[in-house]
């Protein structure tokens, strides 16, 4: 990175701080005991806002640099898009396996009836129960193969 690029980032970086800490400081200066309070409100939503702005501006930068890094240097990404991909698969293969028949246990009717515990909802938790078992499986054989693999590489 450029001397200049550095300066900027680190003047924006100082910005970002400043903005914080007048942000929290008013938060703390307008804090009562009244719920009600118009002001303590005011800050409080202010204070969300801003930490919403920068946890998605953090969130779409990260993303922005993943994708700049992802295409200027395909060969190194192969790993990576290999990995998602497997993972795209191991989450579709769950998704097919699962059920959508919604368990029966104690006290079941209370969750249909809120509208808690739908078939779709039943299928999703299953499909998830079914990719923490996958998931597993592949840690616990990776971990215990894991030797043999490296003895059987090590030996060509």
């Amino acid at each position: 990175m450029s001397s200049k690029t550095e300066k900027i980032v680190a003047i924006f970086l100082w910005g970002l701080i400043i903005i914080s800490a007048v942000l929290i400081i008013s938060l703390i200066a307008s804090i009562s005991e009244n719920e009600h309070n118009p002001a303590m409100n005011s800050w409080i939503n202010s204070n969300l806002i801003w930490a919403y702005v920068l946890i998605f501006a953090g969130a779409g930068v990260a993303i922005l640099f993943g994708i700049i890094q992802v295409v200027a240097n395909l060969k190194a990404a192969k790993k990576a898009l290999m990995a998602i991909g497997f993972f795209t698969a191991v989450i579709l293969i769950s998704y097919l396996l699962a059920s959508s028949s919604i368990p029966q246990f104690p006290g079941v009717e209370k969750f249909i009836n809120n509208g808690t515990l739908t078939a779709k909802v039943a299928k999703l938790i299953d499909a998830g129960l079914y990719a923490t078992y996958i998931f597993t499986g592949i840690a616990v054989l990776s971990i215990t193969l894991s030797p043999v693999i490296i003895r059987l590489l090590k030996e060509k």
